[in-house]
Parts: C-alpha cells; structure tokens; sequence
C-alpha cells in the first residue's frame, strides 16, 4: 500500500522519534508499505517521520544505482533504532533531494565514512563500517530521525535563496508527483 509522503512544514519532519521493539503492531506491514511508497516516488531511502511516524525505522534501496557500483544492486536495507557512532573521513560534497522537499536540490558536505550500528528487520544488531553514497544516503536519512533536514546544511545565503521554493512548497504548490500530506 502507498503511504502519503509528508512534505516540508508540517511539524512531523521536525518531531523527536521514539525507539521501537519487535512487538511494534504491524512492523512488517509497515516496512513492505515503505518500500513500495519509496519506489512509487522514485527515492532510495525513506524515514517513518516521512509517512507521518515519529519512530526510529529508514529503509535505504540503492539497486537503481548498480549501474555505476554492482555491490548496490543488493543494497536493499531496513534500518531499525539507528545510531551513527562515528563519522569520519574527508567532507564530500554532493547534490540532495528530498522526497519530502519536492523540487529542491542542492549541494550538501557530508562525511565520507559511517561507523552506524543498528537493528535490522529481523531485530539482530548490526553495526557496519559504511562509505561513499550507501554513507551519504544512511546519514540523510538518519538526519530525519533527528528533526534534520538536508535543508538545514545550507549556509544562509543558499538557504535564503532557496526560501522562495521552500515557501512554495509550504503553500501546496510544487509537482505532486506521488501523494502527499501537506501542513494543515
């Protein structure tokens, strides 16, 4: 079932998320849920704060872009209770979008390298060692959880260029490519 993708302004994507357990009602649901409603809006990742829940939970699917790196083509992950441990390496900037900023991109520095642990879908901790976009896409989503948008990365003039479509997007108008909760 495609879930409604919460947009930029309404206070979910800025509201403190809580830890979940195995007993979570309908977890399983939730995550095949999240994965066909990531795939209908053309992402690779998605938070529950997106689809209007304040738990700690991100799915990441990076096949679309085995093309380029062939080890991406099973990178398909749930990501339950998430903590980044370390980030290290060298800052590398890289073009953002946000399924839940519709419209907007723009060049975000992030560390190269993640030291994340994490429960997966079967609650068995994990902690990996992570780098370069499977990185890049980990700490954006992960910045959800933690009432951060990539938006808040821009210095003030970029953000203050960027207002105008932020904006926008507040009042509803922007391509709705895919079903959307807008603030009420």
């Amino acid at each position: 079932m495609i879930i409604p993708i919460y947009i930029y302004g309404h206070p979910i994507l800025r509201s403190e998320c809580k830890n979940i357990d195995a007993s979570y009602d309908g977890l399983e649901s939730l995550i095949e849920n999240m994965f066909e409603t990531m795939y209908n809006a053309n992402g690779i990742g998605l938070s529950a704060p997106q689809i209007g829940l304040a738990i700690n939970l991100f799915i990441i699917d990076l096949s679309p872009y085995g093309d380029e790196d062939p080890s991406f083509l099973d990178m398909k992950e749930v990501f339950i209770n998430p903590e980044i441990i370390e980030e290290s390496g060298q800052e590398i900037c890289h073009n953002e979008g946000c399924l839940s900023i519709p419209g907007v991109r723009e060049d975000i520095e992030r560390k190269s390298v993640v030291k994340l642990k994490y429960l997966d879908q079967n609650f068995i901790e994990r902690e990996v060692e992570i780098s370069g976009l499977f990185a890049r896409v980990v700490q954006h989503e992960y910045d959800h959880l933690n009432k951060t948008l990539f938006i808040d990365y821009l210095s003030p003039l970029k953000k203050n260029i960027v207002n105008r479509k932020l904006n926008s997007i507040i009042k509803g108008k922007f391509k709705e490519e895919y079903p959307t909760v807008l603030k009420k």
